[in-house]
C-alpha cells in the first residue's frame, strides 16, 4: 500500500509543517516516509507545496506526478494541482479562501472553511492544523490518535500552544465528519 498526498498553499500557511507533522505520524506507526517540500524564493506568500509519500514497502521514488490526496489552502493551489490527483483521492479544500469547487466528480471533495476556523479557536496560526486534521480523519491515511500525539511532540518546545492545536485538530475532525 502506497498513498501520496501534496499539502499546498501561500508560504506562512503552514503547508510545510503540516505535511511534516503527517509524515511523523506515519513513522510513529511503522511505515515508509518520504516528505518532499518545494517553495518559491520569497517563503512568505509566494507559492509552498510539499508531498508526502507513505508506504508499508521501500519507496522507489519520491516523485509523484500524481498524487492520490491533495489538501489546498488557496486557489492557486486547488486549480494547479486538483486536475493532477487520482480518481477517488480526496481533495481538501480550503472552503474560507476558496470559492470554487475542485470541478471534479472522481474524488472525494472536502470542503472545511480552515481559516474561519481558525480564527473562531483563536488563532489562524492553527488554520494548517485544521486542514491536516479534517484531511486525515477523512483519508485515514494515519491513525488519528498516534497523529495528536505526533502533533503533541512536535509543539513539545512550545507547550503553551499544545492546547490550540489540540483545540484545532479536533474541529478539524469534527469538520470532516458533518
Amino acid at each position: 500500500m502506497q498513498s501520496e498526498v501534496m499539502f499546498a498553499g501561500f508560504g506562512g500557511q503552514g503547508i510545510l509543517f503540516s505535511a511534516k507533522i503527517l509524515a511523523h505520524a506515519a513513522m510513529e506507526q511503522g511505515y515508509e516516509v518520504v516528505w518532499i517540500p518545494s517553495y518559491g524564493p520569497e517563503m512568505r506568500g509566494g507559492t509552498a507545496y510539499c508531498m508526502v509519500v507513505i508506504s508499508d514497502r521501500p519507496i522507489g521514488s519520491p516523485i509523484v506526478k500524481n498524487p492520490q490526496h491533495l489538501v489546498a489552502m488557496n486557489r492557486p493551489s486547488l486549480e494547479k494541482f486538483a486536475p493532477v490527483v487520482k480518481p477517488g483521492g480526496v481533495i481538501m479544500i480550503n472552503s474560507s479562501l476558496i470559492q470554487i469547487g475542485s470541478g471534479r466528480k472522481d474524488v472525494d471533495e472536502l470542503r472545511v472553511p480552515v481559516t474561519d476556523i481558525a480564527n473562531e479557536i483563536g488563532s489562524v496560526k492553527a488554520a494548517n492544523i485544521v486542514a491536516l486534521g479534517a484531511f486525515a480523519a477523512r483519508s485515514k491515511m494515519v491513525d488519528f490518535e498516534i497523529l495528536t500525539e505526533s502533533v503533541k511532540a512536535e509543539f513539545a518546545a512550545k507547550a503553551k500552544l499544545i492546547p490550540l492545536n489540540m483545540k484545532a485538530l479536533e474541529r478539524g475532525r469534527q469538520a470532516a465528519s458533518s
